[in-house]
């Protein structure tokens, strides 16, 4: 069984995501954890993503497992052949990356944050633990390899024909969360945020969200709980007119013992809108 678990750990999947009004190809992939143990699948990741020839990547944070001395392994986003733009994870800020701190990090966020759109406020959870220096390092890290780091920013770019601004806010649990003010536009519009729980009903297209690696371990009742929206930890949340929003399984996880294992939960990159190209690649 844990040899099973290990090899789905594996085992990525490309999900196909339609959704009305966005621009085709766009890629979205999240929580790549990159370490010595996992570098070559991350590498893996990377070359499928490429095959696929997206129009532009999106990343939606966790890119190191908080324990790095440097950031050297963060040359893989060298190898990208499209444009890509990111956000930070707790994991990024040294925030909440063990179980009880995961926790503690949870109840506060329940307990103090407040997200909704128009009063959208997580400074109760900047309580000096986030290591803002290690962000900085990494940000800087992964621009030099390509990846553009949107920390409570927004940028306005074009995929074929097509206009798309990209919305980055930055990690909820570091407390560092401040979504800027975005000019009114026809435009399709997404949003990145790391954590699910700390999204708002933001006027937004489609909101991007991970850290939950989809639950890792998504037994039949969990599932179920899942699947019915009564827990948040994979798919798409778009009831109740609230704003669309996808969280995706991630590509990488925690560790169990120096060892990535999951149980019916795949890994996934997720393909927005893929065009006749990349139909062809998959089939």
């Amino acid at each position: 069984m844990t040899g099973y678990m290990a090899w789905e750990a594996r085992a990525v999947e490309v999900t196909v995501l339609d959704i009305e009004g966005a621009p085709e190809g766009i890629v979205y992939i999240t929580d790549p954890h990159v370490r010595a143990s996992n570098i070559d699948h991350v590498r893996e990741v990377i070359d499928e993503v490429n095959r696929l020839n997206p129009s532009l990547v999106l990343i939606g944070g966790d890119f190191v497992t908080g324990e790095e001395e440097d950031f050297a392994s963060q040359e893989v986003w060298n190898s990208l052949d499209a444009p890509a733009y990111a956000v930070l994870g707790n994991h990024d800020y040294r925030v909440g990356i063990d179980g009880p701190t995961g926790i503690e990090r949870t109840l506060a966020t329940r307990a103090s944050a407040v997200v909704t759109a128009d009063a959208y406020d997580v400074s109760a959870l900047n309580d000096g633990s986030a290591d803002t220096a290690f962000a900085d390092n990494l940000t800087a890290a992964l621009e030099e390899n390509g990846v553009r780091v949107l920390r409570n920013d927004y940028v306005r770019t074009s995929v074929g024909n097509e206009e798309i601004v990209i919305v980055g806010v930055d990690d909820g649990w570091a407390g560092m969360a401040d979504p800027p003010d975005v000019p009114a536009t026809d435009a399709f519009t997404v949003y990145l945020v790391h954590e699910p729980s700390c999204r708002a009903d933001w006027d937004a297209d489609l909101i991007l969200a991970g850290h939950t690696h989809g639950g890792q371990f998504l037994f039949p009742v969990v599932k179920q709980l899942n699947d019915f929206g009564v827990i948040e930890l994979a798919g798409l949340f778009d009831g109740d007119g609230r704003t669309p929003t996808y969280i995706s399984r991630g590509v990488c996880t925690s560790s169990v013992a120096g060892v990535e294992l999951r149980f019916n939960c795949q890994p996934e990159i997720v393909l927005i809108n893929p065009t006749g190209e990349q139909l062809r690649a998959l089939a």
